[in-house]
């Protein structure tokens, strides 16, 4: 990895373990509870919430201004290149590349495979000197990788569309609007109409790793997704849709990936779109 320009997508645990404490890498742990992290993180590595610093209260993503704060108070200039980890390290990973920080990489295997390798953990909380990071800071706003709700009601039908739902089987009957939960209120469960399933856990070997490239190819292609298509992925939240893209764009080298952030969260609580279930 050549650590002043841009990042290799995916790297190996064996990688950062004699990297991590280099002055131009920032490590970090993406997650929805600071459990995990208080637990043992990988050492020198800062937390974000998924949900406290990525996402409004209205669960969209943070505006650029606000995300680069965020880099600010994390030590991250615009030549830090982040690692990326945790339960939703790749809604961080999209957002950095959307907003304009090249410099990023996901770890594979994620706390698993650094545990499984026999490599430390630390409870300490990492002292951070903040850095001037600001819009400017940015390169340009990646648009050609987000996906909002008009977008997806055009693709509906689209011949050369692809739209990709990457929920569980639950969630995409409808029996659930949440992961865990059925739908209450105005939510209405079930699925962008056309949308195939093809839940990201199909992705990964036993140990947490991504399968091969290979197979995911081959996966992907015997549902429909080819590289000529316009490929649209959506979730709950955007995170495992974030990580489908993730693997699409930067494992596989498909050219036009979107993620709908807005995901179910919005579309099942939009009045007049379509729902299937």
């Amino acid at each position: 990895m050549t650590l002043t320009t841009k990042a290799e997508p995916l790297i190996e645990t064996e990688w950062l373990a004699t990297h991590a404490d280099e002055t131009d890498i920032r490590v970090i742990e993406i997650d929805v509870s600071r459990g995990a992290y208080d637990g043992g993180h990988i050492p020198g590595a800062l937390l974000w919430s998924a949900y406290a610093d990525l996402l409004q209260p209205n669960y969209r993503v943070i505006e650029r201004g606000p995300f680069a704060t965020l880099l600010g108070r994390s030590g991250i200039t615009p030549e830090t290149t982040v690692v990326v980890y945790g339960y939703v390290a790749s809604l961080g990973y999209w957002m950095l590349r959307h907003y304009g920080h090249p410099r990023v990489s996901f770890l594979n295997g994620s706390r698993r495979k650094w545990i499984e390798a026999g490599l430390p953990l630390s409870t300490a909380i990492p002292e951070v000197s903040v850095s001037r990071y600001t819009v400017e800071s940015f390169e340009d706003v990646r648009d050609d990788i987000r996906a909002s709700h008009v977008q997806v009601l055009e693709a509906i039908g689209a011949p050369n569309v692809r739209l990709m739902d990457v929920r569980s089987i639950a969630e995409y009957t409808g029996e659930r609007f949440w992961p865990s939960l059925p739908p209450e209120g105005n939510q209405r469960g079930g699925h962008v109409p056309g949308a195939v399933l093809v839940p990201i856990e199909d992705t990964w070997r036993e140990d947490g790793t991504f399968k091969s490239v290979a197979e995911m190819r081959d996966f992907y292609t015997s549902r429909g997704f080819t590289p000529d298509k316009d490929i649209i992925t959506y979730c709950a939240v955007g995170g495992r849709a974030s990580q489908a893209w993730f693997v699409l764009t930067c494992l596989l080298g498909y050219p036009h990936v979107r993620v709908y952030d807005g995901s179910w969260i919005e579309w099942g609580q939009l009045a007049g779109v379509p729902v299937e279930k």
